[in-house]
């Protein structure tokens, strides 16, 4: 069965909450695991409330969401022009150009809306995000120095943007 690549809609709160949960013990996200305590209804609300300038996108396999990329713009008006992305994929499921993928529906979407920048920060040392973001035409923009803490030890962040 082929993936499908698709807006998020309320109802698949229950299973993209899940799926964030699962994304999160990978060690790689801002949250660790369990601290998270989005519950579904509230992402329902969320999706439901969802302005035109922001959007998430998913990526489904036999009704099984295996990847997410949530695309967030911050309603102020110097800064309509972009949105901040955070994308997860099913610990399961890397690797097989599923983030690839959702980047490229993102774009669409993105030129769609007339953005001029996409940003994000990954963590230093996560080395296939990295790769990924390069290969979707990102550019390191600077290093956010010892920004998280992480099993006792600082750890720092790359901002990352591509322009349209």
């Amino acid at each position: 069965m082929a993936m499908n690549i698709r807006n998020a809609v309320p109802a698949d709160a229950d299973h993209l909450a899940d799926l964030m949960k699962h994304v999160e013990k990978s060690g790689y996200m801002l949250f660790e695991a369990g601290e998270r305590k989005t519950t579904s209804e509230q992402l329902q609300k969320r999706l439901v409330a969802m302005d035109l300038r922001s959007t998430v996108i998913v990526a489904e396999e036999q009704s099984k969401l295996t990847g997410y990329l949530f695309a967030i713009n911050e309603e102020v008006n110097r800064k309509r022009h972009s949105v901040y992305v955070a994308i997860g994929i099913h610990k399961g499921e890397r690797g097989k150009g599923i983030g690839t993928k959702l980047f490229l529906a993102l774009e669409k979407w993105a030129k769609e809306k007339k953005l001029h920048r996409i940003e994000l920060t990954v963590l230093e040392h996560n080395k296939a995000a990295i790769a990924l973001y390069i290969k979707m035409g990102f550019e390191v923009e600077g290093i956010k120095r010892d920004s998280l803490l992480i099993d006792g030890k600082y750890v720092n962040e790359l901002y990352m943007s591509k322009l349209l």
